[in-house]
């Protein structure tokens, strides 16, 4: 018997992988990632990643779809996905596969920040000058948002022995051990010395770290964005450093990203810009396939899927 149709925008060996499953699915290959909206009427799958051209003009325009039923994405966000592909069915997201690199990166960053390693290099006498250096121990790690990366930023942060505060959307159902509930982002910042944006980009969300909130971070705050460019007000972070207030900023996203080649950004000593990396490292392709070959099981057996996407919350 012929299980589901699903249609893949991965690779060749993805769709292979898929085909062994033991549904027995009916696997179309549909790599062209330039037309990722062209795919067969009768998908009742779709296992995709966020393309640039899905919100190309062509993208946006609606698609009938009447037997898709089940969208598997990559990415744990949606906004790079025209609302017509999501709308009216069920969306697996891509949450907690990458969670681990992107906390060994805002573990990085604060190292970085504190042992200043891209700073030191003694390659003479003249060059050998011990620097002051500060240090985790004590530090306070703020985490404006509560999900899949924040829980693996603070389990890594306490063994730092650092304190974590942290606020979140949602009810708190149990609280962390070693971690303090905030009320919201400006008390979070108020007590930070490092604090990562951790909140998925939504209409709420856009543009909330801006100059009122900025404004109650405790002065020489470090700030880090592994979340979405869009979520920081990035001209609300140039003046927040003017005034003294911001003295460091870790940016692995911004919007637009890449930055134009004029924007004041690059010019800035105090902020360190990476190009979306974070969450690089380790084979994430392989636990995408290992959590969509989970949620065909799921799927085909009737059973609720994995990490459905959650429209009110966020992810």
């Amino acid at each position: 018997m012929t299980g589901p149709v699903v249609v893949q925008q991965i690779s060749e060996s993805f769709g292979e992988a898929l085909r062994a499953h033991a549904s027995n699915p009916q696997v179309i290959d549909h790599l062209d990632r330039d037309r990722p909206w062209d795919f067969p009427q009768e998908a009742e799958a779709l296992v995709t990643y966020p393309y640039p051209s899905w919100l190309s003009e062509a993208g946006r325009v609606p698609q009938p779809r009447p037997s898709l039923k089940w969208v598997q994405l990559f990415s744990a966000g949606v906004e790079r996905f025209p609302e017509w592909l999501l709308d009216g069915r069920m969306v697996g997201c891509g949450r907690g596969q990458t969670s681990p690199q992107i906390a060994e990166f805002v573990l990085a960053a604060m190292l970085n920040r504190e042992k200043r390693l891209n700073e030191i290099s003694a390659r003479s006498l003249t060059e050998w000058v011990r620097p002051e250096m500060g240090t985790l121990v004590g530090k306070t790690l703020g985490l404006i948002g509560y999900g899949s990366i924040a829980a693996e930023i603070a389990r890594r942060a306490l063994a730092f022995d650092m304190q974590i505060v942290a606020c979140r959307n949602s009810p708190w159902a149990e609280v962390p051990k070693g971690l303090t509930p905030l009320a919201g982002p400006a008390e979070v910042l108020a007590q930070s010395n490092h604090a990562a944006i951790c909140v998925p980009l939504t209409d709420e969300t856009r543009g909330m770290v801006d100059d009122a909130l900025l404004a109650q971070a405790k002065p020489g705050l470090h700030l880090i964005n592994i979340a979405r460019g869009a979520i920081l007000d990035q001209d609300a972070l140039l003046r927040a450093i003017a005034a003294g207030r911001i003295a460091h900023a870790t940016l692995d996203v911004t919007f637009p990203e890449p930055l134009p080649e004029t924007h004041p950004l690059w010019q800035v000593p105090e902020v360190h810009l990476t190009p979306h990396v974070s969450f690089l490292g380790g084979d994430h392709l392989a636990r995408f396939l290992e959590k969509t070959l989970a949620n065909l099981t799921t799927y085909a057996q009737g059973a609720p899927l994995r990490d459905l996407f959650d429209r009110e919350r966020g992810y």
